[in-house]
């Protein structure tokens, strides 16, 4: 059962004690794990992904690609580190899923022509095709992952979480 912010062992709400007010309360509250942001956000997260899997198991993508698909596509032409920072991947993830993007056929490299040390990526014609048919499922996926919420609390859902990231 989850508790209020607040809420002691008992169930009954803790008063505050100074004027840290709520902060104060979760500071002398019991730890309860179904309370805890990251354990929320976890299961959120382990059913949003058993959604994407579903959606996604034929088109053979994982989350990251997808997410580096969808922005080489808006972007037209990147450079591996412009799509890093576009899907918030570290160095080392980035360079892997273009690895396995380029090896299917679905991106291609050229030298970028204002500095040639630096690569730029851009969607193959398969791969164009493929995100074709992958961004109807991405949209599916969200539908499907916010189902049980109403519009309102959708839409405030995902203002907040945009606060947080």
């Amino acid at each position: 059962m989850a508790h209020a912010v607040g809420d002691g062992p008992s169930g009954a709400a803790t008063g505050a004690s100074s004027e840290g007010g709520k902060e104060a309360d979760l500071a002398e509250s019991a730890y309860v794990l179904e309370d805890q942001i990251g354990h929320i956000l976890r299961r959120a997260h382990q059913r949003a992904s058993s959604i994407f899997n579903a959606e996604f198991s034929e088109l053979e993508l994982t989350p990251t690609q997808f997410a580096a698909l969808a922005k080489i596509g808006d972007e037209g032409e990147a450079s591996q580190n412009h799509i890093g920072r576009l899907t918030a991947m570290d160095p080392a993830t980035v360079q892997g899923v273009i690895g396995r993007l380029e090896k299917r056929g679905l991106i291609a490299s050229k030298p970028d022509p204002d500095d040639r040390r630096r690569t730029l990526w851009r969607l193959t014609d398969e791969g164009a095709d493929l995100l074709a048919r992958a961004v109807p499922a991405g949209i599916r996926v969200t539908a499907s992952t916010l189902k049980p919420l109403s519009r309102s609390q959708r839409q405030n859902l995902l203002n907040l979480l945009e606060r947080l990231s």
